[in-house]
């Protein structure tokens, strides 16, 4: 068996949706156990988030749209009504031997279940316990609720994103897709590793993340943030182009469009030597950076005119020979069709529950001694209740039958 990271983690996750769900999958990539808790007889709520739902040997199945699929691999489910006594019971045995605990109810649901940090740290003082809300566990928004294009707009990312007031088509722009959960399931698994590798150092000594929304979209903001605290001035929206070098945005040409960006004076040489207009160099509108960025738009039209005068592919080679970064606008077909995307096998096969394989999206993390090869498909709803409960917790057969009779758990098949 390949060694992975994490191997030997245990994490408990209770979230639904998208960013918990993916900090749970990441881990799982990097090997640690996951046992999802879902609902009986309904499960994540993003398991009906479609279609598109999974087409299989056996048909289809809408308990597997592709948002789960998404966000769940590696995972074994298990249902378990936790509105119930003895639901809420099994979950804190399952919490008192894991290792971490994700949730993202709204603040203040678990603690009246018993279920919050407080209550199984009694349990398990070596508790790693991530909250994931819209707004954090305190101040004077915490109990909203909200989802992803609510933060996108309010964490500023809107209004930095699209064309111009004045632009056709002008005006702040939501992401296409859900960028503040991902990005805040992404902070969510550095902020768990961190949380264990300290553990390790403090005598087993666990913790609660605080995690929002909010703020992970506040802190994405970056060098537009920064550059705001320190100069009170508004970053504007350009559409397509970049905010660095000039150009860098897309061109239109004959056939399509590309983009590329020229960081540096040698690259803008470069790229008017491959556009056969080496008289630009010494323009007065591109003389160096400064002038360019001042002369933005003037700049654009002169290049795509030129531009617009081969198909994308003849500029891309053009471009690639004289060394200058650029590449095609591409979508999601071309993009898993591009040799490179291939050859990096971002998209990598596992087991269809409905009968053969199916492709799902590959970790990008590359490590040299503990490779992530071991993709597991996602789970269907309670396909392991019986195999936790009973391997775990020591549950017999019949007493699953007698929980999954009441409603206290469901189990598949």
């Amino acid at each position: 068996m390949v060694r992975r990271p994490l191997d030997g983690v245990r994490v408990l996750d209770l979230s639904r949706i998208l960013a918990g769900p993916l900090a749970g999958q990441l881990l799982a990539d990097m090997g640690a156990e996951v046992v999802k808790v879902e609902r009986p007889g309904a499960g994540d709520d993003s398991r009906q988030y479609g279609p598109p739902f999974l087409d299989g040997d056996a048909g289809r199945m809408p308990g597997f749209s592709g948002f789960f699929l998404a966000c769940n691999r590696g995972k074994q489910s298990v249902a378990i009504d936790i509105a119930s006594a003895e639901g809420r019971a099994i979950v804190r045995r399952l919490a008192a031997e894991s290792d971490v605990v994700i949730e993202n109810f709204r603040v203040g649901t678990l603690q009246r279940y018993g279920l919050d940090y407080a209550s199984l740290k009694a349990e398990n003082p070596g508790l790693i316990y991530c909250s994931v809300t819209g707004f954090g566990q305190d101040g004077p928004m915490a109990e909203r609720p909200g989802y992803d294009g609510i933060f996108q707009a309010m964490g500023g990312l809107m209004s930095v994103s699209g064309h111009a007031d004045d632009s056709p088509g002008g005006g702040p722009m939501k992401v296409g897709i859900s960028i503040v959960d991902v990005i805040t399931a992404h902070y969510a698994s550095i902020a768990i590793i961190a949380a264990l590798y300290d553990r390790d150092r403090r005598a087993g000594q666990g913790q609660h993340i605080d995690l929002a929304l909010l703020d992970s979209c506040v802190a994405t903001l970056s060098h537009f943030a920064q550059n705001y605290l320190i100069s009170g001035k508004l970053q504007q929206r350009r559409g397509n182009a970049g905010y660095g070098g000039v150009p860098s945005q897309s061109f239109r040409c004959a056939d399509g469009s590309l983009f590329l960006t020229t960081g540096n004076e040698a690259q803008f040489r470069r790229l008017c030597h491959a556009l056969e207009r080496s008289d630009l160099i010494t323009h007065p509108l591109c003389v160096d950076n400064l002038t360019r960025t001042v002369n933005r738009e003037a700049v654009s039209v002169l290049l795509e005119a030129v531009f617009l005068t081969r198909d994308v592919a003849d500029w891309l080679e053009r471009l690639d020979s004289a060394d200058v970064p650029a590449g095609p606008i591409n979508d999601v077909a071309q993009v898993f069709a591009n040799p490179q995307v291939v050859h990096r096998r971002m998209a990598t096969e596992v087991d269809n529950p409905l009968g053969g394989t199916m492709r799902v999206v590959a970790n990008p993390i590359r490590y040299s001694d503990t490779p992530i090869e071991r993709a597991t498909r996602p789970p269907g709803l309670g396909e392991h209740t019986a195999e936790v409960l009973c391997g775990r917790l020591g549950f017999s057969m019949e007493q699953l039958a007698e929980m999954a009779a009441s409603g206290v758990i469901g189990m598949a098949g």
